[in-house]
């Protein structure tokens, strides 16, 4: 049997839907999906199998105008994942057609696409008419050498499974990068932390901006197959731990519960889940913060 992998590169604007394509890709949640844009903060990586080829895919933080050093790490690491992959794929929502953001990608597309193929992807095709679909099709293919153009909707599933047998046709021949039952390269510590975020970030909604964070803090394996799991919810300011807290404590409970109810179903198993929140004004300033999200702190100057 030949087999073939590589690494396949998601880019995009911020909520382009390239979280929501990775998990249908996969065929599990790896990467959190909300309605909120800039909520993929490390890059993660799912792995999905298309006959005899191992598909890694790299989701990179959504590609905006960073304005702090957060925002600054995760555009780097965004382009950083378009540069190490295979294949990389432009997404690009039907309705929103070709922005500002999109015309910077563009741009820095030039160089990232010497050497390997890039396909397109148009998302969300259902919010549009096919007359509008065509003329985007047309213009963005005029701006750039797209190797194929594929019209999706990573939602609902229709044009995904054509655009995954392209990608594995296109991959280089070799060993498989990952054992064939591991769906992501991310410890579960991060993955489960980015559950309780995504819980978080649904809650909350317009109430509480991007300056918070969730690490694992402790994982704990029990006799009767259980797991007992702490978590960290860091905010910089002490009104927004009383935002994350509730009236109560309700909020903080129910997203416990959300949180729990998910990570128990996504491994099969009983867990004791734990939330502390703490007030830390500088994290976004610390090196560790960052590593713990999978991002390179030098990243975040300039």
């Amino acid at each position: 049997m030949t087999t073939s992998a590589g690494f396949v590169a998601l880019i995009g604007e911020p909520n382009a839907g390239k979280s929501t394509l990775l998990n249908r890709m996969v065929g599990a949640k790896v990467s959190i999906v909300t309605h909120k844009v800039q909520t993929t903060r490390a890059r993660i990586r799912g792995v999905a199998m298309e006959g005899d080829a191992q598909i890694v895919f790299v989701d990179t933080p959504g590609l905006f105008q960073p304005r702090r050093r957060l925002d600054r790490a995760m555009v780097a690491a965004a382009w950083g994942g378009a540069a190490d992959a295979d294949v990389v794929v432009l997404l690009v929502e039907a309705h929103r057609g070709v922005s500002e953001g999109v015309e910077r990608i563009l741009e820095g597309l030039g160089d990232i696409g010497k050497g390997r193929k890039v396909a397109l992807a148009i998302n969300k095709i259902d919010k549009v008419e096919a007359p509008v679909l065509l003329g985007l099709t047309q213009d963005l293919n005029a701006r750039f050498d797209f190797a194929e153009t594929f019209m999706i909707s990573a939602e609902r599933g229709h044009g995904v499974d054509t655009l995954r047998k392209w990608l594995a046709a296109d991959l280089p021949e070799g060993p498989w990068l990952y054992p064939e039952d591991q769906i992501a390269d991310l410890p579960m510590r991060m993955i489960a932390a980015e559950m309780t975020r995504e819980k978080l970030t649904l809650r909350l909604h317009q109430e509480l901006p991007y300056q918070m964070t969730v690490e694992t803090e402790n994982w704990e394996e029990r006799k009767d197959g259980s797991c007992k799991i702490d978590q960290l919810i860091y905010v910089v300011r002490d009104g927004h731990k009383g935002i994350v807290l509730g009236h109560k404590g309700e909020t903080i409970k129910q997203v416990g519960k959300a949180a729990r109810e998910e990570l128990e179903a996504f491994l099969g198993r009983k867990v004791h889940l734990f939330l502390q929140v703490k007030v830390r004004p500088g994290w976004l300033d610390e090196a560790e913060r960052y590593s713990e999200m999978g991002l390179d702190f030098k990243d975040g100057n300039g």
